[in-house]
């Protein structure tokens, strides 16, 4: 995890955040958040996490719940655990056997360089 401020916050197993999360710090999370999350590092939620809102960060990994939408600008790891009930948006996508998402996906990276190439021709 590089991390240039180097804040990590944790939200521990039985621990419930009721309202948004911003950072440009690194977050683990292992109890329950309702309320969206942003990080401009990496968000990392255990098996126990459950997560009720929108996930926005440059890299995550998922093994817990997340009922909303996930913005991941690099890398979005989805581990044989994971359940995402939501729309996912990243560059870079890995599932592991086992995970489950319900939603729709999309890869940003080849959209903006077909969009950058299209400009280039007119």
């Amino acid at each position: 995890m590089d991390n240039i401020n180097g804040s990590n916050n944790i939200i521990g197993e039985g621990s419930v955040l009721k309202g948004n999360l911003k950072t440009s710090g690194n977050v683990r999370l292992e109890g329950k958040v309702t309320g969206d999350i942003s990080s401009t590092s990496k968000v990392a939620c255990g098996e126990t996490s459950i997560v009720d809102g929108n996930v926005v960060a440059e890299n995550a990994e998922i093994a817990g719940k997340v009922t909303g939408k996930v913005t991941v600008s690099e890398l979005l790891i989805l581990k044989s655990s994971a359940s995402i009930h939501g729309d996912i948006s990243t560059a870079n996508l890995i599932i592991e056997s086992g995970a489950n998402f319900n939603g729709a996906c999309s890869m940003g990276k080849e959209e903006i360089e077909e969009e950058d190439s299209i400009n280039e021709k007119e």
